[in-house]
């Protein structure tokens, strides 16, 4: 696929999603996620049928040719076509190498949403880092960064593995503990997250890991983590951080 070719399947791509928006789903989307993108107003299982599609006519795409149009998509100031452009990459997913992992650093720098992130970290940087553990440092790396948005893909690349009872949890209990006091949101909210689908195969390493860190976490944290817990566990942790006289997370 020459240069032309890449830029002609973006644009197909691209069409095609204006095609099925609706604008006043755009500017509902464009407010809610509070982006500086444009938005056509197509939804997300539109979206993915469209990147589906393309996948499915183009099973031999090739790794230069992915990142290729992966790039133009993203280039483009539109939410569908970077969303798109997710989607391409996970799934091509087989395709990445290493060395792509700055790539994907790059667009979580400028997805400044959850609405990319999530899917960018979780079902792209998380089975690359699989594939490839020598990635571990760079999100060693990412849950140092300075960037939220960063430290929050650092914990959520880690899920998909932990959520099949598998993966990492010592490195995400790490990554977990270091931000447990954190103020933000998204960090407070992933932390949770992750413990919640790993407590629904493993729950008493999870009880056992929350135990002595339930009063340091928020409460987003500690009522998003117990939910899969048994009940005479849950109540006791949930108890114990509301104890009078210790220093817990709000």
């Amino acid at each position: 696929m020459c240069g032309t070719d890449v830029e002609r399947a973006a644009r197909d791509l691209e069409d095609q999603l204006q095609a099925q928006g609706r604008p006043e789903r755009a500017a509902g989307e464009k407010a809610y996620l509070k982006s500086d993108l444009d938005f056509y107003g197509a939804t997300l299982p539109q979206i993915r049928r469209t990147v589906k599609a393309f996948r499915a006519g183009a099973p031999d795409l090739g790794h230069d040719d992915l990142i290729a149009l992966v790039e133009a998509l993203w280039e483009r100031p539109v939410h569908e076509c970077r969303s798109a452009a997710v989607g391409l990459l996970e799934l091509y997913g087989d395709r990445l190498q290493a060395s792509d992992s700055a790539l994907i650093e790059r667009m979580l720098r400028e997805s400044r949403t959850w609405a990319l992130v999530d899917d960018l970290s979780a079902s792209v940087m998380g089975p690359l880092v699989e594939r490839c553990p020598e990635l571990g440092a760079t999100l060693d790396r990412w849950a140092r960064d300075d960037d939220f948005w960063l430290r929050r893909s650092a914990l959520l690349a880690l899920l998909l593995a932990l959520r099949r009872g598998e993966g990492d949890f010592e490195r995400f209990g790490g990554y977990a503990d270091a931000m447990l006091e954190e103020r933000e949101f998204f960090i407070r909210k992933a932390i949770g997250w992750v413990l919640r689908d790993t407590a629904r195969k493993r729950p008493d390493m999870v009880a056992e890991w929350l135990r002595p860190r339930v009063q340091r976490a928020s409460g987003l944290t500690v009522r998003e983590a117990v939910k899969p817990l048994p009940p005479e566990t849950r109540d006791q942790l949930l108890a114990t951080r509301s104890a009078p006289g210790r220093r817990r997370g709000r």
